[in-house]
């Protein structure tokens, strides 16, 4: 585990707002999002700002369209991490209880909204306690969401490649070298834990560093 520097705590809060449905909130934000990467030379913002590039010109129905047949339809691109890990087994439920007992941990009330794996929460709660465990713990899952939607060509393949780009390493090449990845088991964290507060939706804003 590393505590994350600025720049990978808005490549996460940023590509939090862009896996998660993209509503007129989301959509008005556009704008601001992009512009929260547009100074940084990260390697991570460059790859989520192709997404904005590539989607420029979607109108609203088309976004929320293209999210729905992406990611509602099939677990091949579930963005629910334990999804990758445990299936639907009896252990996914062990596994998001640990998820909350993370967010707990850090001083973090989740709301139930949506399953504390879902992915979007994790880069948020990853952004506001600056800390990548969890995203390093499923790091394959991240992987091979990525491989799955780059597969087909599928613009959010820019986001996931953004977030793995920020964690050390090089990405496996193909889903073979991911379940190897898998397989090596997680990282483990081992240093102290710091409170931070309620795990609610970031205001997005350009150059607001927290």
């Amino acid at each position: 585990m590393t505590r994350v520097h600025d720049e990978a705590a808005i490549v996460y809060r940023v590509a939090a707002a862009c896996l998660a449905y993209p509503d007129a909130e989301f959509i008005s934000d556009i704008p601001e999002l992009d512009g929260a990467l547009a100074s940084s030379k990260h390697a991570a913002a460059r790859s989520v700002r192709e997404f904005f590039a590539a989607t420029a010109q979607l109108a609203p129905e088309q976004r929320t369209s293209a999210y729905v047949d992406t990611f509602d339809f099939t677990n091949r691109h579930s963005l629910y991490l334990t999804w990758w890990t445990d299936g639907d087994t009896r252990n996914r439920g062990t596994a998001l209880v640990g998820f909350k007992d993370r967010y707990r941990a850090h001083g973090f009330d989740f709301d139930d909204a949506e399953l504390p794996d879902f992915l979007p929460a994790v880069l948020e709660f990853s952004a506001l306690a600056r800390t990548d465990a969890l995203l390093l713990e499923h790091r394959p899952a991240l992987e091979l969401l990525r491989l799955a939607l780059g597969d087909q060509g599928n613009a959010y393949a820019a986001v996931l490649t953004g977030v793995c780009a920020t964690l050390p390493g090089a990405s496996p090449k193909d889903r073979a070298a991911a379940r190897a990845m898998a397989r090596g088991g997680p990282p483990r964290e081992t240093v102290g834990l710091e409170p931070y507060g309620h795990l609610g939706m970031l205001p997005l804003l350009t150059g607001d560093q927290r």
